[in-house]
């Protein structure tokens, strides 16, 4: 029986093929396959616009941190005459004559 209603349905199909006439909507099976490929899509779309926004808060977080060690350098040169400071030691190194240009 089934075969009849699939031939009845194909047979169908192509009279109105021949007959100029065009199908009105696409198969349910094909609005479905659309319908999930556009959701993944949307999906994705928001996932990376999450990523975009914490990507743009560490940014900002670094251009801060980056500031507080122009500020620490800027102390460091005023009381030493250097900025060169080995950060594993804490050594201090000075510039080729030995000395440091120590302002009080």
């Amino acid at each position: 029986m089934a075969t009849k209603t699939k031939k009845k349905s194909s047979t169908t199909a192509k009279i109105k093929e021949l007959t100029g006439v065009k199908p009105e909507k696409i198969t349910d099976k094909q609005l479905e396959t659309i319908q999930s490929t556009v959701s993944k899509i949307n999906q994705t779309q928001m996932e990376i616009g999450q990523l975009e926004t914490r990507k743009h808060q560490a940014l900002h977080f670094l251009a801060g941190v980056n500031d507080e060690l122009i500020l620490i350098q800027g102390e460091l040169e005023k009381d030493y005459g250097t900025n060169d400071i080995n950060i594993l030691d804490g050594i201090i190194n000075y510039p080729e004559n030995g000395e440091a240009d120590k302002k009080d």
